[in-house]
């Protein structure tokens, strides 16, 4: 099981990443609604993986990530956009996202993300 925090401005997203995620076995530790949330929100919950949407208002998801690695180098961010452009997500991977999962979300998508993500990063998945 993983300590998961949830960054997106879109409260549907967020229930549905919740569900999907706890149903999987993952506690939910925390979610944000733009970048600034999501800063200020992680040392406080301390999750093994952030889901870090890119398009929010004010600050986008990958400053947010920008920031969230700099003062922990061994954050575990996926990024989870609609945003299906090769560019967006060479550069949300470039600036140190471990993985990314495109919109629209299905558990066979989301799930061996998170999955891959426990396992290379030494992190056990418990069920």
């Amino acid at each position: 099981m993983a300590r998961i925090m949830i960054v997106d401005d879109a409260l549907i997203m967020r229930v549905t990443l919740r569900k999907m995620l706890e149903k999987a076995g993952h506690e939910v530790v925390g979610e944000a609604i733009n970048g600034q949330q999501a800063i200020e929100n992680y040392p406080k919950c301390q999750p093994d993986i952030v889901t870090m949407d890119i398009t929010m208002p004010g600050l986008s998801g990958i400053e947010a990530m920008k920031c969230i690695l700099e003062s922990d180098q061994q954050a575990n961010i996926i990024v989870v956009s609609a945003l299906g452009q090769k560019s967006i997500v060479f550069e949300a991977l470039s600036n140190g996202a471990k993985n990314y999962v495109l919109k629209p979300l299905s558990e066979d998508k989301l799930l061996p993300v998170v999955d891959l993500v426990l396992e290379q990063n030494g992190l056990v998945k418990v069920n």
